[in-house]
């Protein structure tokens, strides 16, 4: 009996390290302290030049209703002045 029992004792380790060795390689580490599978932020168009940036550097501007975010001022700053309606 005692030896069924460090037998299955031996096979419990053995299966554990082997497990480790195996899968601990393919496993993806933390970079910086952080955690790779998590989403940090969404990535969203500028409506004037096209770009993409991450929403929380977006620049914001409420038009027609809606929320529209820029990569800079400048962006937001030509798109103002192509949608303004001055009565040109």
């Amino acid at each position: 009996m005692f030896r069924l029992i460090a037998f299955a004792l031996i096979a419990y380790v053995a299966y554990r390290l082997a497990r480790k060795w195996i899968f601990g390689r393919t496993r993806s580490t933390p970079v910086n302290g952080t955690d790779p599978d998590r989403i940090d932020d969404v990535m969203v168009q500028d409506p004037q030049c096209g770009a993409y940036f991450p929403r929380r550097d977006g620049v914001a501007l409420r038009h027609a209703g809606g929320d529209l975010l820029f990569c800079s001022r400048d962006c937001r700053d030509r798109f103002i002045s192509a949608n303004s309606n001055t009565g040109k």
